[in-house]
């Protein structure tokens, strides 16, 4: 006979006991949790202090933030200003630097009118027969029998040309008799070109028709006597006998001096006898115009060659 099993039993006695255990530790669980502590977490003054707290720091964070932001403009402030200021210095320096510039060209300009109105108080034309410059008279010498005049055509003469004129007239009288007259602009230029390198015979009638052509002349002028004097002095200075050149102008728009008048000395001076060949003579005019280099190279070329400088009003 076959033994028989014993029957199954799901519930036993061990199955019951671990559920019985089971649940008497979750029962344990919740007794435990529901007496403990919550914790600081859970702290509810805790709680509103930490809230206090950040919402300090987050106070203090803005503050600092808006003193930063202040400090920065502050800064920028200062920085424009400091920007400003340098600029307002440099302004002011090149104020000074051109008022400096102003004053010593004022200084200068008062030295050629100071020196002009000496010029003119000791200087006059006269009709006399000298043969050597009186420096203490300072009068201009009208004994020669031949004249060129070298007459600045520039702008600013133009503006003044009748008194250029009549300056001219006065000078030809002051020469009742001469043998020839030439004229010609500060570029050389001669009034006549016909007669270039000859000379115009001296009539009432020549006289007349010399003014008359020159009252509407307007020659190319770089406002510098130099050429002019240089081809007067090289066409008729060693072929000529007692000769005397006059220039008129208001200004000199060249550089160095002393290259001007070693080469005028040169072209005026015989090789034979070393004496000066003709007069120099120079007129200045006021037309606006600074003339301290006009009458400082002229009263040395006048002087160096036998002539005068003339300063008019």
């Amino acid at each position: 006979m076959k033994r028989q099993r014993a029957p199954l039993e799901v519930f036993n006695i061990a199955f019951l006991d671990i559920i019985s255990c089971a649940f008497g530790a979750i029962v344990l669980l919740v007794l435990l949790a529901k007496n403990n502590p919550e914790g600081d977490f859970f702290d509810t003054s805790k709680l509103s202090n930490l809230i206090q707290t950040v919402t300090q720091a987050e106070q203090q964070a803005q503050q600092k933030n808006e003193s930063l932001i202040d400090k920065q403009q502050q800064l920028q402030k200062l920085q424009q200003a400091a920007a400003s200021s340098a600029s307002q210095q440099q302004a002011l320096n090149s104020d000074i630097a051109a008022a400096k510039n102003k004053v010593q060209q004022l200084s200068s300009t008062a030295d050629g009118l100071r020196n002009i109105v000496e010029s003119r108080e000791r200087a006059a034309l006269q009709v006399g027969s000298a043969t050597e410059r009186d420096d203490e008279v300072g009068g201009i010498p009208v004994d020669s029998e031949y004249i060129i005049f070298i007459v600045d055509t520039s702008g600013s003469m133009q503006r003044i040309w009748s008194k250029v004129l009549n300056t001219m007239d006065d000078i030809l009288d002051n020469h009742p008799r001469v043998k020839g007259v030439q004229v010609m602009s500060d570029m050389g230029t001669y009034l006549v070109s016909s007669s270039a390198g000859k000379w115009r015979k001296d009539t009432p009638g020549s006289r007349r028709a010399i003014l008359s052509a020159m009252q509407q002349w307007r020659g190319r002028s770089n406002s510098s006597p130099v050429e002019g004097l240089t081809i007067a002095l090289r066409t008729y200075a060693r072929t000529t006998n007692s000769l005397s050149i006059y220039i008129l102008g208001d200004e000199y728009s060249g550089g160095s001096y002393d290259p001007v008048i070693n080469t005028l000395n040169k072209l005026n001076t015989d090789p034979k006898t070393g004496k000066r060949l003709a007069r120099v003579h120079a007129i200045g005019f006021l037309s606006g115009q600074s003339p301290l280099k006009y009458s400082t190279l002229m009263r040395e070329v006048t002087r160096q060659n036998r002539g005068t400088f003339l300063a008019l009003p």
